[in-house]
């Protein structure tokens, strides 16, 4: 860069005095305070290194719902006969959107006979439309007993659409699916077992259906969201179950600190099998006033409900207490809370069959009246990237179910509730270490302690239940993920040939599952931006275990196949 002359100074100095001069003489009084000019003869005009930037637009993720997220792994767990532990593991913080190309499409292979695919298509992120397809299949030709006696396959195909106008969202959802299971949980020394596994065959299909209307403005002092749908199920045999629902929330800002809060849910369920028609209508409103008053956070309200069901002559109208107050003892770090409350919750079949496809025929379904129930807890960031959660709770349950085996035909299950109240002790632990989306630990540990008074055990629902799962990302193109998680054992019922003096009887008797211990695998290496392989291992330590009495699971089972993002 060339020097600049002392005359260039001096002409640039008389330049930018000039029109300050000026604009002191338009103003009265104004006048030009004396300085001391310092002209320089060797000064040599540099420009800073400009940083520059390689990275894309950056688009925000959306603001943060209050709503708690269930973490789990995205295709992670094969299922191992519809044991579904269902890890309610930690809320986790909201992470970066996926990217504009998020697309994919996903195919493998595995023993058993199993087949995987998986397609998301949806559009790039738009301020106006979102819309999409979800698909998956899953299925395996042979099983853990006698082959095509024990096959399953699940298939789901969901269509969803959302537009946007100004702070509203109008959308839809549309989800159906078909699953097939078999009765294998039959006693193999038995003769004259069927040789076609179609005559074990159970098969469910299932639709639900939804529009609903929500606020996008999280600044407005009315927030709502309203939704009304459709749900149908229906099984292999005789049964049916068509569920019209309306659900919604709803919060009014009355002030800087308070808001009136009202939620509800409302749903007719036409249950239909070989004996006949049941009518079950459902409808609860939950208004409460809330408030925070500096570090204490307040809660005040009731829950409403009214239930059709009549399972044991349970009362059909129901009014919980609402309560629960937060303190924070220190901001984004640790936060005390407690409650007294209590809610009907509906049940339904086709929530029923996605926990235990072996239902018997002709069940009779009632909804939990949850309540007066007590709990206190707290939520810690004690350092960074480590979240702490605990809770205890303490409830008095009617017409809670449990799955029994059936009398007739252990092979099946009945839905099955104390003819008195359940207590119900729940001591609830998790923890998550999350450094910078590059290695994540996390543990989650659950006691649930059942009190029943007529049932002799609390048929399969394990006391004891944890999960350790963790995920590495070994540079950006290698992708590792671990679980391991264990389930006590829980109880059924079945026969013994017991000798008596009369002889040799069959009798029915209590009998304990194995305990689950279970370790999953994965990995997911990246060839190029687009294209990626994965390998995914579930039961590799090779354990048998049964959830449900004589139901044993698939030994080890390993799937592999490709990925190609677009």
């Amino acid at each position: 860069m060339k020097r600049i002359t002392y005359h260039t100074y001096l002409a640039l100095a008389a330049l930018a005095a000039a029109p300050l001069a000026a604009q002191a003489q338009k103003k009265p009084g104004g006048k030009i305070e004396e300085a001391e000019v310092e002209i320089v003869k060797e000064r040599v005009n540099q420009l800073p290194e400009a940083a520059r930037n390689y990275e894309k637009v950056r688009i925000e993720p959306p603001a943060k719902q209050a709503a708690a997220t269930t973490y789990n792994y995205p295709d992670f767990r094969l299922p191992t006969d519809r044991l579904n532990p269902g890890v309610r593991v930690l809320t986790i913080r909201q992470e970066d959107l996926l990217p504009l190309t998020g697309n994919y499409v996903k195919a493998g292979l595995g023993n058993y006979g199993t087949v995987y695919g998986k397609a998301y298509l949806h559009n790039t992120r738009d301020d106006r439309a979102s819309y999409g397809l979800d698909f998956s299949h899953l299925s395996s030709s042979r099983g853990p007993i006698d082959k095509q006696n024990s096959r399953q396959s699940q298939t789901r195909l969901g269509l969803n659409g959302e537009n946007y106008y100004g702070p509203v969202a109008l959308g839809a959802k549309l989800d159906v699916g078909r699953e097939r299971y078999n009765f294998y949980g039959y006693n193999r020394n038995v003769p004259d077992l069927p040789d076609d596994p179609d005559a074990l065959k159970q098969v469910f299909y299932r639709a639900a259906a939804k529009v609903y209307v929500r606020n996008r403005s999280a600044d407005a002092p009315f927030q709502y969201d309203l939704g009304v749908g459709f749900n149908y199920w229906k099984d292999q045999f005789e049964a049916r179950e068509s569920n019209f629902n309306i659900g919604f929330k709803s919060a009014y800002s009355l002030a800087e600190k308070g808001r009136v809060v009202v939620n509800g849910d409302l749903s007719f369920i036409s249950q239909q099998d070989s004996i006949g028609t049941v009518s079950r209508p459902f409808v609860q409103i939950a208004p409460s006033y809330e408030v925070i008053l500096n570090r204490l956070a307040i809660s005040v309200g009731a829950n409403l409900g009214y239930t059709g069901d009549t399972v044991n002559n349970r009362d059909q109208f129901k009014v919980y207490p609402a309560v629960r107050v937060g303190y924070t003892v220190t901001e984004d770090k640790f936060l005390v809370y407690a409650g007294l409350g209590g809610a009907l919750q509906r049940v339904t079949l086709y929530d029923l069959t996605t926990e235990n496809p072996w239902l018997a025929k002709n069940q009779h379904v009632a909804d939990t009246r949850r309540g007066p129930t007590l709990y206190v807890g707290f939520n810690s960031t004690p350092v960074r990237n480590l979240e702490l959660n605990a809770k205890v709770t303490v409830s008095n349950d009617q017409n809670l179910y449990f799955y029994n085996n059936n009398a007739r035909d252990t092979t099946k299950f009945d839905l099955v509730y104390d003819d008195k109240s359940t207590q119900l002790l729940q001591v609830h632990a998790e923890a998550l270490y999350n450094a910078a989306e590059k290695f994540r630990l996390g543990l989650k540990a659950d006691y649930n302690g059942y009190n029943t008074k007529t049932l002799a055990e609390a048929f399969h629902r394990p006391k004891f239940q944890t999960s350790i799962f963790g995920s590495y990302n070994a540079g950006e193109k290698l992708r590792l993920g671990a679980e391991l998680y264990t389930y006590s054992a829980s109880y059924g019922t079945g026969y013994r040939q017991v000798l008596t003096p009369a002889g040799t009887v069959r009798q029915r008797v209590v009998l304990p599952t194995s305990s689950v211990i279970d370790l999953n695998l994965k990995a997911d290496y990246r060839f190029s931006e687009n294209l990626s392989i994965f390998a995914l291992g579930n039961n590799l330590l090779n354990r048998q275990y049964q959830y449900f009495l004589n139901y044993p699971v698939k030994g080890i089972n390993v799937l592999a196949g490709v990925t190609y993002d677009f």
